[in-house]
């Protein structure tokens, strides 16, 4: 059974200085870690693009979960996942319940990682 990741202190995006630039600190490293270690799923890269790409720019549980053929449960597991780690954000509207995804979050990470890409 894989470890739960921590829950992140997400009011903000990743922020520290690029590892490119300096060596990072500890805390800073596992920021960056735990945010990368959200993302490293196959189901959760494609729920990332299926979300930033929406034309509505939200999509609901089940509209993903049909997308990527698997049930509302296995799908809110890996959103909760993405949102704990700061990259989705979802709201309930009713029954339903609206995801976007964090575009600032996303591109804070790249730039941490390497601030010639963005």
């Amino acid at each position: 059974m894989p470890k739960a990741l921590p829950i992140l202190d997400i009011s903000t995006p990743v922020c520290c200085t690029p590892v490119a630039a300096a060596p990072v600190s500890d805390e800073a490293a596992l920021q960056v870690a735990l945010r990368l270690k959200a993302l490293a799923d196959p189901v959760r890269i494609k729920l990332m693009s299926l979300l930033l790409t929406s034309s509505e720019g939200q999509e609901t549980t089940g509209r993903l979960a049909s997308a990527v053929g698997l049930t509302d449960a296995t799908v809110s597991h890996h959103l909760g996942q993405l949102r704990n780690a700061g990259l989705v954000e979802s709201e309930r509207d009713g029954m339903s319940v609206n995801h976007r995804g964090n575009r600032d979050a996303l591109s804070a990470l790249c730039f941490v990682l390497d601030p010639r890409c963005c």
